[in-house]
């Protein structure tokens, strides 16, 4: 299976063939001529080659720099850029990689009235955004991504563009903001009059009409929550999309959803690249609980938090007036625990948290029945926030069920806050202790709301920043990487869930906030330890996308501290 790798200068001077590709926004002069393929320049920051994953010792340039581990049809699709000092770029797809003799256009923006007072309103060519920020003073550079923001050439002509949306998967605050914000962008930023949306999810490409979106029938719809497009689960036919993508002349897709959805935009795109097709595939993650890797967050995570903070607030009054008191709220949370953890942090009302990261246990000493009792007694009230993936294993344990999945290939889970209730009443109970618990589950109140100011904002710039790079030809998915916007490629996004580490001083604070035991035995903590000692090991010795590399990283990914591996 061939990679696209970068090879370090000093080995292209050993006799390894080179293949130049041309550089996708290379710094010109403010004012342009037609450039002619045969023009092109270099690419970016160095020469890229084709070789066998044998011949080069599996992606050698990303040996320090991550962790990553690829599928070999990954792999296949991967552009690293190696530098001095350890810089590697994981770079996008482009166009060109397949199409080399695309024309480009000068950047509409140049004569922007909006972008005339802009110093510097294209993103310069060597911008990239690191993977990580706290290094030590010898540390390589490490991964970087490409920055996102708008190009001084495009690949597309405003007149030939024919755009389409559409969402896919659960609700979220903020999806009718993006979709407004795409249309709009569109049309204000660079003229585009042909936009239209996709309705009901991927099913909606092969079987429902396409709806014309303006910039006037998008007009208020970021004042409701939900999406005006519709959303549905599954209706993945890879071939069919494509078939229809093709069939009605699409060049640009912007594809919003979680990361079963990305994974949906990665197939899109390798089948468009099978085919040739000159459209670019924009992907923009959503996802209620904040677990897509690699960005900073995702859209709607603000307005999630703050407003789980209202059934918080629910619980505590109704806990607080009642002589032992249990106000127990079940967030939204499958794999990763960030909604519970930061509202519970924003409301000091919380004096217990419970997480899909971090196990507890019910019974003996530690456990939660023995701190329920120890805080009823001091306060004679107590506030329990849990995310719906916490626990599950307890569950299955005393409930035998069959798995089953819903459309997305989700494993579809129990009620842990219906399930919590009763054990704790059955506990109270044994021990004859008066007691008095509400149960509030606002998940879908909490989903259909719309945006508040903050992801608002973040929606316009994930918008614009998805806009731009499809206009340059990139396929890829947008998010935020350290507080500045980056193109990140598909499988970096769709490989591992971002899931809290309680290794990090953020749940340290959880717990001294709630004084709440760890549920953790000495036991645990040692052998996590020792998990997480051995990964980090691995990622300096081991080549980031080998078969030893995946078979390590599945032996540690079980650990209750592994950082958010499958």
């Amino acid at each position: 299976m061939a990679s696209h790798i970068i090879l370090p200068k000093e080995e292209e001077e050993e006799g390894l063939a080179v293949a130049v590709e041309a550089d996708h926004d290379s710094p010109e002069p403010p004012r342009y001529r037609h450039l002619q393929p045969a023009q092109k320049a270099l690419p970016f920051s160095a020469t890229c080659v084709r070789i066998s994953r044998d011949s080069y010792p599996n992606l050698r340039a990303l040996r320090n720099a991550s962790a990553t581990s690829l599928r070999d049809d990954d792999a296949a699709f991967a552009k690293l850029d190696a530098g001095d000092y350890g810089y590697v770029l994981d770079d996008v797809q482009h166009l060109t990689d397949y199409l080399p003799e695309l024309p480009t256009f000068p950047n509409p923006l140049q004569d922007h009235p909006a972008y005339s007072t802009v110093k510097q309103y294209f993103v310069n060519a060597d911008d990239t955004v690191p993977e990580k920020v706290v290094v030590q003073k010898n540390s390589p550079r490490g991964v970087h991504f490409r920055r996102a923001g708008p190009r001084q050439r495009v690949y597309f002509e405003p007149e030939d563009v024919k755009a389409c949306i559409v969402t896919c998967g659960g609700l979220c605050p903020g999806l009718n903001t993006v979709i407004r914000e795409l249309v709009c962008g569109l049309s204000h930023m660079y003229n585009v009059n042909n936009v239209f949306g996709i309705q009901n999810g991927y099913k909606g490409f092969y079987s429902s009409n396409y709806l014309p979106m303006t910039p006037k029938s998008v007009n208020d719809i970021h004042k409701r929550g939900g999406t005006v497009l519709g959303s549905s689960r599954g209706g993945h036919d890879t071939h069919k999309i494509v078939d229809n993508i093709q069939d009605r002349g699409i060049n640009q897709v912007y594809i919003i959803g979680g990361d079963g959805t990305q994974k949906g935009a990665y197939e899109i795109f390798k089948e468009i690249r099978r085919r040739g097709l000159k459209v670019a595939v924009a992907g923009i993650p959503k996802t209620i609980d904040n677990d897509i890797a690699v960005i900073d967050k995702s859209f709607g995570f603000d307005t999630a938090v703050e407003e789980a903070q209202r059934a918080i607030d629910a619980a505590h009054v109704e806990a607080s007036s009642a002589e032992n008191g249990i106000g127990l709220v079940k967030l939204m949370g499958r794999y990763s625990g960030f909604i519970a953890m930061y509202a519970t942090l924003a409301s000091r009302d919380v004096d217990c948290c419970l997480i899909p990261e971090s196990p507890f246990y019910l019974e003996g000493k530690g456990g939660l029945f023995e701190y329920i009792e120890r805080r009823l007694k001091e306060n004679n009230h107590m506030v329990i926030v849990v995310a719906e993936g916490a626990g599950q294993d307890l569950i299955a344990k005393s409930i035998p069920v069959a798995d089953q999945l819903d459309a997305s290939g989700n494993k579809l889970l129990l009620d842990v806050g219906l399930w919590l209730t009763h054990k704790i009443k059955d506990y109270c109970k044994s021990k004859k202790m008066e007691m008095t618990i509400k149960y509030i589950d606002p998940t879908y109140m909490i989903r259909a709301i719309p945006s508040n100011a903050s992801d608002n904002v973040y929606c316009t710039l994930l918008a614009h920043s998805a806009i731009h790079g499809a206009m340059a030809g990139y396929s890829f998915t947008v998010g935020m990487v350290h507080g500045r916007h980056a193109y990140i490629p598909f499988h970096r996004v769709t490989s591992t869930w971002n899931k809290v580490k309680i290794t990090d001083r953020m749940w340290a604070r959880l717990l001294s906030s709630t004084n709440q035991p760890s549920f953790l035995s000495e036991e645990d903590i040692i052998e996590a330890r020792e998990a997480e000692r051995l990964a980090n090991r691995l990622s300096l010795s081991v080549p980031a996308g080998s078969s030893e590399h995946g078979e390590h990283a599945k032996k540690y990914s079980g650990s209750v501290l592994a950082n958010g591996e499958k």
